[in-house]
């Protein structure tokens, strides 16, 4: 898929090495769950991203930006947006969105996701998460997709701000639930 400037696309095994390099930033770190600071734990988060997708239930993908600025004009949610994954596509990792649907077939799912330090501040984060919701309420349609929900830390005033940029309206605290998530949290939400 793309738009805004970005692609988005399944992980690769050939993304580990700039993965392993993005993890090194200590605020993404602090708000990821999963380690990534070698090349086996880039495998083992690699191989998860895979399962999901072929398990149904977990839809990552790799959001890069593309060195040229070239953008091939598909409307972000369009139907005929699709899953790009071309090699020759000349772009730099620079974020993760994620569609996580804990009950397939149900009418909610939740996204994710993060930002590579070199990229914050240029809008990366709204631009990919307003593709794949576009995306997600277009592909999910007809199996009763029709709410998408947002959650992050109380702390997290970045992931409030794409939150608000992309249309997901604060919906409630959420409270703690500790060791996992040690914060309130906020809960934000989207209608298709």
């Amino acid at each position: 898929m793309s738009g805004g400037g970005l692609l988005l696309r399944p992980f690769r095994d050939e993304d580990a090495p700039a993965l392993i390099a993005i993890h090194r930033d200590e605020t993404l770190r602090r708000f990821t769950r999963t380690p990534v600071t070698d090349p086996a734990e880039a495998a083992r988060w690699l191989d998860l991203q895979r399962r999901g997708w072929a398990e149904g239930h977990r839809y990552s993908f790799a959001v890069l930006e593309r060195r040229d600025g070239r953008d091939d004009g598909r409307a972000e949610g369009s139907d005929d947006a699709r899953v790009d994954d071309r090699a020759d596509a000349p772009a730099e990792l620079v974020a993760n969105v994620v569609l996580k649907r804990a009950e397939p077939g149900g009418p909610a799912a939740e996204v994710g996701y993060w930002t590579a330090a070199a990229a914050r501040g240029r809008g990366v984060a709204p631009r990919a998460l307003e593709v794949l919701t576009g995306w997600a309420f277009a592909a999910f349609a007809a199996d009763g997709l029709v709410r998408l929900d947002l959650l992050h830390q109380v702390d997290n005033t970045a992931s409030c701000r794409v939150a608000e940029k992309t249309g997901y309206g604060f919906r409630s605290v959420l409270p703690a639930l500790p060791p996992e998530f040690p914060l309130d949290g906020h809960l934000h939400s989207r209608s298709a």
